[in-house]
């Protein structure tokens, strides 16, 4: 990591690298509709360069604590992350800190942005979701010398330290439970895995699963939804109403899982005597659901607690060392998931 705010560059290092002067680089910042967008350009190179981050708490003594831990998260529209989100939160509260949380909708450019605007604010620590950033993230994080750690994914090689689950074990662990029950005829929706490696490895690790198994989904049979309920329900309903359609359904997550199980009760489908449903995650409510829905457990507590423990430990390290933590997965067999009728007992 790179040395601690008095080494980092200031505002005289960017109007040289840029060739301007001091005041037209505060006022690209400040006031940058007054400033010729060639100068802004030029300017906002040299910042990207020199991994520059203006202070908004200057007025604070010189290696004063901000007490606080920006957290970044791809959505704040729905629970997904909520636990994670709480038991970080509640982790890092015990050691005097507070969490400043804020979102990217699975843009990894405006996560770039979001992480500057908490630097700007001097976060004492940065927790990321997952493991695929921008380079420029990178580079800024290490540019800044910021302790920082990725939530959910685990990874061995990260780049930055990490404490989570294997995602493509997750969507291989659902892959094979349906394997197992005979099926043979099995259809997939996944969100895009665009800036989303949490998404990609598990539909990797499912995929390459029923591959081999032998199993080979028709393309139009692999479907692609947000986590989103009303429209996992629509993009399983056209799934599922197609002549020849699948027998069982493995989804990303238990969200788009749940519209997979409205989509077929709305089509007279029986879940799981016509059409078995596994999901991923176990969030709060799947296991109420009727039928209660088969899942993937990642241990969305137990990460949150641990990410914010090594975090709020590496902040008090003058050196953080770079922890990996790997936390174990379960599959969890309800009653959505039914042995594949062409099998007998």
């Amino acid at each position: 990591m790179a040395k601690k705010q008095n080494s980092r560059s200031d505002i005289v290092a960017v109007a040289l690298a840029a060739n301007v002067s001091a005041s037209t680089v505060s006022r690209c910042f400040n006031h940058p509709d007054l400033v010729n967008p060639t100068t802004r350009r030029k300017v906002d190179r040299a910042v990207k360069k020199l991994g520059y981050i203006r202070n908004r708490a200057a007025q604070a003594m010189h290696g004063k604590r901000s007490a606080t831990i920006g957290l970044i998260v791809p959505t704040i529209d729905h629970a997904i992350f909520a636990e994670v989100v709480q038991a970080f939160s509640t982790a890092i509260e015990a050691e005097g800190f507070t969490t400043l949380l804020a979102s990217h909708g699975y843009d990894l450019t405006k996560e770039y942005d979001v992480l500057r605007k908490l630097l700007e604010h001097r976060v004492d620590g940065v927790a990321l979701i997952g493991l695929e950033h921008s380079e420029e993230t990178f580079q800024l994080l290490k540019q800044q010398g910021v302790p920082c750690i990725a939530i959910w994914n685990f990874t061995e090689g990260s780049k930055i330290s990490c404490v989570g689950a294997e995602n493509a074990e997750a969507g291989r662990l659902a892959a094979d439970h349906l394997i197992t029950l005979g099926h043979r005829k099995i259809g997939t929706i996944f969100p895009s895995v665009a800036g989303n490696d949490r998404a990609r490895d598990r539909r990797d690790g499912a995929m390459i699963e029923l591959e081999k198994a032998g199993i080979t989904v028709p393309e139009g049979w692999q479907v692609e939804s947000p986590y989103n309920l009303q429209q996992a329900k629509q993009a399983a309903t056209e799934l599922l109403s197609l002549e020849r359609r699948p027998q069982a359904m493995l989804c990303g997550n238990d969200v788009i899982a749940q519209g997979v199980i409205y989509a077929a009760h709305t089509l007279g489908l029986s879940v799981p005597d016509h059409l078995s449903v596994i999901g991923i995650g176990d969030f709060k409510g799947s296991a109420e659901m009727e039928p209660a829905l088969t899942t993937i457990r990642i241990p969305a507590q137990s990460i949150g607690r641990l990410a914010g423990e090594e975090i709020c430990a590496a902040i008090s390290e003058d050196e953080p060392a770079l922890v990996r933590h790997r936390c174990e997965l379960k599959v969890l067999i309800r009653a959505t998931t039914a042995r594949s009728p062409s099998v007998t007992l």
